[in-house]
């Protein structure tokens, strides 16, 4: 590979570029997976499948209900698996004072 001494380019010369490797970044990754889409196309065909019907499969799992790490301390019926956005409970009682681990279930 090639030197390329950086320091004698302006800064728009250096934004375009940047532009520019962006762009061909972005075209290598395209041929890339274009490439490994069709090997999988060619193994799944071989296999007697259709790639989509893989990828439906896949996909079509569903994942279970994560379990409640959080508990509110006067009704046990609200709770909170950590995940995801805090529910208004949980703000309201880090407002009042309380912190997460008090809450634990």
């Amino acid at each position: 590979m090639t030197e390329i001494n950086l320091d004698a380019f302006s800064l728009s010369e250096l934004k375009q570029l940047e532009k520019s490797v962006a762009k061909a970044i972005a075209s290598f990754e395209d041929r890339r997976k274009a490439e490994a889409r069709a090997k999988v196309d060619e193994l799944a065909r071989e296999l007697g499948y259709s790639f989509e019907a893989l990828a439906e499969a896949a996909t079509a799992r569903k994942r279970a209900p994560a379990a409640a790490k959080y508990r509110h301390p006067e009704n046990a019926d609200l709770t909170w698996s950590g995940r995801g956005r805090k529910p208004r409970w949980i703000n309201e009682a880090l407002e009042a004072g309380k912190s997460l681990d008090s809450m634990l279930a």
